[in-house]
């Protein structure tokens, strides 16, 4: 991380710490640590659709264009898939869902701007593998940019039925929730809308498996919204301290939340709330 970001990430810390709304804090448990030293900035992750127990995983800049298939319950990486032709300018977030069609896909978001200055960013979607095995895969790539200016972004967001996302721009004070096109059009710059404004220092964000709430993360907190954005907010948890809080996803069974983050090794999850736990599940421990 150059310096630049270390003095972003140090301000925006004592900013939330000043002025973030308090939250309730969590229960968590370490689900098993990471020993693939290739994880060493872990930007985003996100739950296969196809492969049960499986998390696909991104390194930060500099990582080179490639995601990684690791076990949910072990941290073992599985597979790495190179993408062919990818510039891999700043892998920020990547998002599972399904495209137009209804495969299932991977929606990679080299969406990092830290100066705010690139005319436009790129989505990548991914057709994800039946197999899990090492190898190539090509990826179909999406330009936008946003209606009002160039931005900084770190969570990308993806319905799990169908080809609908949304960006969310991370800056100091706020950032802001944007819509993308639905279906994304290639080989134009597509423009996102911008929907409302969010908090400051997002790093990361998710919708649940069934799209019944998502999630938006900062170095401090996580805030779940109820229904696909823009949602009401519904809850605020405090996360477990890492020295740079980047990624977050639900469980498969979206009774809980991962959390990893770059410089740590750790896969933690977070539980959430139990009146936003589906109807009629309920934790192990409470039965």
């Amino acid at each position: 991380m150059n310096p630049r970001r270390i003095v972003a990430v140090l301000l925006g810390i004592l900013a939330l710490g000043l002025a973030g709304a308090p939250g309730a804090l969590a229960a968590e448990d370490i689900v098993c640590t990471f020993k693939d030293k290739r994880f060493d900035e872990i930007s985003g992750m996100a739950p296969s659709v196809r492969h049960p127990e499986v998390l696909w995983l991104h390194n930060d800049s500099g990582g080179g264009p490639r995601i990684f298939a690791v076990d949910a319950t072990t941290c073992k990486t599985l597979a790495t898939l190179t993408i062919s032709g990818a510039t891999a300018r700043d892998f920020e977030s990547i998002a599972s869902g399904r495209d137009g069609q209804g495969r299932p896909v991977l929606w990679l978001g080299d969406i990092g701007d830290n100066l705010d200055s690139w005319s436009s960013v790129e989505i990548l979607r991914i057709r994800e593998p039946k197999k899990l095995r090492d190898r190539t895969v090509k990826a179909k790539t999406f330009a936008f940019t946003y209606a009002d200016r160039p931005h900084n972004a770190e969570a990308l967001l993806a319905d799990p039925a169908g080809p609908r996302l949304w960006a969310v721009t991370k800056q100091l004070a706020h950032g802001s929730l944007y819509a993308l096109p639905a279906p994304l059009r290639p080989g134009v710059v597509n423009i996102a809308r911008p929907v409302r404004k969010e908090g400051g220092l997002i790093t990361d964000g998710a919708i649940s498996p069934n799209g019944d709430r998502y999630v938006l993360r900062d170095y401090v907190d996580a805030v779940i919204y109820d229904g696909l954005p823009p949602g009401r907010e519904v809850a605020r948890i405090h996360l477990p301290y890492q020295a740079q809080g980047e990624a977050i996803s639900w469980t498969p069974d979206g009774l809980g939340l991962l959390v990893t983050s770059e410089r740590d090794d750790r896969l933690i999850r977070v539980s959430v709330p139990l009146v936003l736990r589906p109807a009629g599940q309920v934790p192990a421990e409470g039965r």
